[in-house]
């Protein structure tokens, strides 16, 4: 029997946000789009803002006519992925295995450390505590015999809730719950079920699995397993990543080249910091473009491996200008760096201008991994 841990990070943005400024505990706070356009959903809400009804992926329309006394933030997504990497630093200290299922989520494989811990449920407080005194960030963990189990039971107590599964008791621990709290089950599935008078997880194992097989083909037996209380017991270790990107939706359609020219040019700065962390070089640049109407254009080119800031925008918005054909308003920007090779400086060993680029942007990216991206910007000239 293996013993799993989930962890989720309690309104990780929001908690973040209020960890930048602490005028905002207490208060609710919703981090998304912008009200004043109508466009974007919910990314994170406060607890102070749920209870108007507000939940993450809403319109944020709808969101600021339940609550338009809310403090609506586009968020510090830069930040997010910083706290997120220190969480996982600490996990990693403490458990064999560790696989991050998000930005906010963690599976923590545990199995055979009794020994070392003694109490899971007395390991997972001591592991609330650190995160907290470290980071000042709250969190659920869930305890179960497989990650499904593990990811249910996080739900149940928050927050700063741990909620431990007894081995053997699965079943009877799900059987009250109402069937959206399996993974998975969304709005469509919850009604097809809810049509069949199936409302409680309980109510699914009273039906032999061929009944949900005929009806939902594989999806269905998948999920007849997880109402016994089923589920993967091993974690996945993420592969090397394969791209970075970003992108931008305006919040008001754009004609204007040279706001294009400026947006990709703060797009380019994050991407390159990002790869820069990692110590890689790109060697394929991409750029993407959609228009007003929807049609979108994906343009990318390979070059010399580098990491510096200047090529990869040089690069970039040559594949702007070549694609940026119609005398349509833009609705979206992004950048996308592929081909990763480790950083090397081996190439411009008798070239000093070029060292003392690479050297100046290595501080860059420590400087701002410490204080923060928009600590130190750039210009295009």
């Amino acid at each position: 029997m293996r013993t799993i841990f989930h962890l989720d990070l309690d309104a990780f943005f929001v908690s973040v946000e209020r960890i930048l400024d602490p005028k905002l505990n207490g208060k609710p706070v919703i981090v998304g789009g912008d009200p004043k356009y109508g466009r974007g959903v919910v990314a994170a809400c406060s607890y102070e803002a749920r209870v108007y009804g507000l939940h993450s992926a809403m319109p944020i329309r709808t969101a600021y006519r339940l609550c338009p006394h809310g403090i609506y933030l586009h968020g510090h997504f830069e930040e997010y992925e910083r706290y997120s990497q220190a969480v996982k630093n600490i996990l990693e200290q403490y458990a064999p295995l560790v696989e991050q299922a998000s930005i906010d989520e963690f599976y923590l494989d545990m199995t055979g450390t009794q020994k070392m811990y003694g109490s899971m449920f007395a390991f997972a407080s001591k592991l609330q505590e650190v995160i907290w005194n470290k980071l000042g960030l709250p969190c659920s963990i869930g305890i179960g015999s497989n990650k499904t189990v593990a990811k249910i039971g996080s739900d149940c107590m928050k927050p700063k809730g741990i909620t431990f599964i007894i081995p053997g008791m699965e079943k009877e621990f799900l059987a009250l719950m109402p069937v959206e709290s399996i993974p998975g089950v969304g709005k469509v599935m919850k009604q097809q079920l809810n049509s069949r008078g199936i409302y409680r997880i309980g109510d699914i194992t009273k039906l032999p699995a061929d009944y949900f097989s005929i009806a939902f083909g594989k999806y269905g037996v998948d999920l007849w397993r997880k109402a016994h209380g089923e589920g993967i017991e091993y974690l996945t270790i993420q592969r090397e990543r394969k791209s970075i990107s970003r992108e931008t939706t305006f919040g008001k359609d754009v004609t204007s080249d040279e706001e294009l020219k400026q947006t990709l040019f703060y797009l380019t700065g994050k991407v390159c910091q990002s790869l820069r962390k990692r110590g890689w070089e790109t060697s394929t640049i991409e750029i993407k473009l959609r228009y007003i109407d929807f049609q979108t254009l994906i343009r990318s080119k390979t070059i010399k491996p580098t990491d510096d800031d200047k090529v990869v925008f040089e690069t970039a918005l040559e594949l702007l200008r070549k694609a940026k054909t119609r005398r349509v308003a833009v609705r979206l920007i992004g950048i996308g760096l592929t081909n990763f090779s480790p950083a090397s400086e081996q190439e411009f060993l008798f070239e000093d201008h070029e060292i003392k680029r690479k050297k100046m942007l290595k501080a860059v990216t420590k400087v701002r991994d410490k204080f923060g991206y928009d600590i130190i910007r750039f210009t295009k000239a």
